[in-house]
């Protein structure tokens, strides 16, 4: 009896507990509100266009189209595959993501371990301040700027041609150049921030080991190499695996405001080719263009649970 009356009044004390807790946190879920209306109507709701992936759609019956247009099953996605089209811009959104990935991810570690080595704080922020403001920046402000630079009479080129005599360059037309023009200017843009990151694992290493170190008489790059660099690994790994979710994400809003007719054959992402076929073509194939949508989606959604996983089990990374 005497358990039975301790298992109640614990049961009591938890469900009062309970609800002292939800009396003062309902505030902090009444703010959720905005938030979970914003992502119900722009990302749920619009997701009942899905069905055009899977249906002949047609534009000319207005709303009526979504139940009246020819169902067709999968045979969106087979013609996807049989045409040369959207294969090719699958395989040049690979492409510019890996590029990117391989060549950008490790800048922002080496110029974190440069700056850590400043000994001027006032030369240090000015660097920092410095090489993060294009983050900050649209990538419309910036491709008006990297098109005013680069055009064949742009400043690059008249630079060129005054101190090198060399011929005007067609970087924002020539498709051997466009791509690893939009790889070196996405690393200047983004690696300042990613340098914030690597900047705020190093603070965070025991200052204990760069005194042993010296100690033992480490030069500074054995110390950046056997107490920086470990002490910034759980941060590289991390951010390495979360990087494996932008695979089918090239960067639509980059190369969409500097590529032109020209350099489709090796610039145009699936994000861009879904763009042009539901708004600019004469015949908008709305059906074709959201079947490759959602395979991109599902594609995605994939390695953005991998990543994670991944995340987790080398990482201790955790979101929930």
């Amino acid at each position: 009896m005497l358990g039975k009356a301790i298992q109640r009044d614990d049961t009591a004390a938890a469900k009062k507990k309970k609800k002292r807790k939800a009396f003062h946190t309902w505030p902090l879920h009444l703010m959720l509100i905005p938030g979970a209306l914003v992502v119900f109507v722009y990302s749920y709701i619009p997701m009942f266009g899905l069905v055009m992936a899977f249906q002949d759609f047609d534009i000319f019956l207005g709303l009526e189209a979504f139940w009246k247009s020819d169902w067709v099953g999968f045979q969106n996605f087979v013609d996807l595959w049989n045409m040369g089209e959207p294969l090719k811009v699958i395989g040049n959104t690979v492409t510019i993501s890996l590029l990117k990935l391989v060549c950008g991810f490790g800048v922002p570690i080496v110029v974190a371990i440069l700056l850590n080595e400043v000994r001027k704080s006032w030369f240090k922020r000015g660097v920092q301040t410095i090489i993060y403001m294009p983050h900050f920046l649209s990538w419309v402000l910036l491709a008006g700027i990297i098109q005013q630079l680069l055009a064949p009479d742009g400043t690059v080129n008249q630079a060129l041609g005054n101190l090198l005599g060399i011929d005007s360059i067609p970087f924002l037309t020539s498709n051997s150049l466009f791509v690893p023009m939009l790889v070196i200017t996405d690393i200047w843009k983004n690696f300042g921030f990613g340098t914030i990151i690597y900047m705020a694992s190093i603070t965070g290493i025991d200052p204990a080991l760069y005194e042993a170190a010296q100690i033992d008489g480490a030069s500074r790059w054995k110390q950046t190499l056997h107490v920086t660099l470990p002490g910034m690994r759980p941060i590289i790994v991390l951010q390495l695996i979360l990087s494996l979710q932008n695979v089918l994400n090239a960067g639509f809003d980059q190369i969409f405001n500097l590529y032109n007719v020209q350099v489709y054959e090796t610039a145009d992402i699936i994000d861009t080719w879904v763009y042009r076929m539901s708004f600019q073509s004469t015949t908008p194939m709305y059906d074709m263009s959201t079947a490759i949508g959602l395979f991109k989606s599902v594609v995605s959604l994939i390695f953005i649970a991998s990543s994670y996983w991944l995340a987790h089990k080398f990482a201790d990374y955790e979101i929930f």
